[in-house]
């Protein structure tokens, strides 16, 4: 890694405790291995606060204005930085009394982060806001030496897209550089932004090894083989229309799909399948053996304008378990990352088809291949690259 004993402040979208690992936490314990790294963690609200009756107490400890606001890792150079609760104000209109709140918010985040990096002794450090597009004016007030905003997938959900269209344009061209996770968000983001770059997602082969090949996951242990499988949310961006059809035309096969499930982007049909199965979410730590449970992996996305700029991490995941792959066409980049190893389909018969090829034609050769492809997408690799990005800019300032 070129970037070393440098100290880097993460500011993620996702919690560090968090069952579902996040692209910011991969990428921040990798850089964690030469720097000095401070992850952030998703602040919480006052509502969150007084809704959290299972909040660790290691971290209710931290929430205190009087606390040192630390938490140490497994890896040594990697603390987390409990922030004290903001006030909840995504429910008011956007305007003036919303952005004069948030800037209270961003206050008491600055206010704990700039006391924890002069208590240890920080002078000069990097930012990396990773898709936390909520408080965009934090950078102002810690004021670091490098201000990178991390991009990592498009803004879809109504709750963010209230105040984050405005607040993500802010950060893009606020930032000294902005990195993005696929082509069609650089693209994007380039026009804001000339310091734009494009690093994709990638697997954690490390979590994929080890695991029993012989072991089925016990959610899927009793059903007909072949398990057809799909591991994530599921939720809008899946094409159930083309999903309907290719059930219905593989009676003989057993579709499965493990994790959360957002009911209203789910036809009501759909759950009448008797040959599809809803596993609900998976713990992190069993994720390995549900892939490897799998006869072949599907990634069933939608093709339109939120699909393509999707570079999903479920792809390298299963990949790295040697799992067959079956993709639609959603995202015509994905092809330069993944050689003939996977399969994109157009529309229900081809996808069919393709199922039916990796089946029959599956064997411990296209398995290695698999796994090899895998290895040069670890995250391990992507924080390598980013860590160039980083300090080729920081050797022009």
């Amino acid at each position: 890694m070129v970037l070393k004993d440098k100290v880097i402040v993460f500011l993620g979208n996702t919690r560090f405790d968090s069952e579902i690992q996040a692209t910011s936490l991969f990428i921040a314990r990798n850089l964690a291995k030469e720097n000095k790294v401070y992850f952030i963690d998703y602040p919480f609200t006052l509502k969150d606060y007084f809704d959290s009756s299972n909040t660790s107490e290691r971290r209710k400890e931290k929430f205190s204005v009087f606390s040192d606001g630390l938490l140490n890792t497994d890896i040594p150079n990697l603390k987390i930085i409990i922030t004290p609760p903001v006030l909840p104000i995504n429910f008011l209109p956007e305007g003036f009394l919303f952005r004069s709140i948030l800037k209270v918010n961003e206050s008491i985040l600055g206010h704990r982060i700039k006391h924890i990096l002069v208590k240890e002794g920080v002078g000069e450090f990097i930012y990396i806001n990773s898709f936390n597009f909520h408080y965009p004016g934090l950078a102002d007030i810690i004021k670091p030496t490098l201000n990178v905003y991390h991009c990592v997938d498009p803004m879809i959900v109504p709750w963010d897209m209230k105040h984050g269209i405005k607040s993500e344009e802010q950060l893009v061209k606020q930032s000294d550089l902005v990195i993005c996770t696929s082509k069609a968000l650089f693209i994007e983001k380039k026009s804001l932004n000339k310091n734009s770059y494009f690093v994709p997602n990638a697997t954690d082969s490390v979590n994929s090894a080890g695991v029993n090949q012989d072991d089925l996951h016990a959610l899927v242990e009793n059903l007909k083989k072949p398990i057809i499988g799909y591991l994530g949310t599921i939720e809008r961006r899946i094409d159930y229309e083309l999903l309907q059809e290719v059930i219905d035309l593989n009676k003989d096969k057993t579709f499965v799909f493990a994790g959360p499930t957002v009911s209203e982007h789910i036809p009501e049909t759909f759950f009448d399948n008797p040959n599809a199965h809803m596993l609900g979410p998976i713990v992190y730590n069993e994720v390995p053996q549900m892939i490897n449970s799998f006869d072949v992996a599907i990634i069933p996305f939608k093709k339109d304008e939120v699909s393509s700029t999707i570079f999903p991490i479920k792809l390298f995941e299963y990949l790295g378990a040697g799992k067959p792959v079956v993709a639609t066409d959603f995202n015509d980049d994905l092809k330069d990352f993944t050689d003939n190893c996977v399969q994109y389909c157009e529309n229900a018969k081809s996808f069919t088809e393709a199922i039916q090829t990796e089946l029959t034609t599956n064997s411990p050769e296209r398995i290695q291949c698999r796994k090899d492809l895998a290895k040069l997408n670890t995250w391990e690799n992507r924080a390598d690259q980013i860590a160039v990005i980083l300090e080729n800019h920081l050797s022009k300032i």
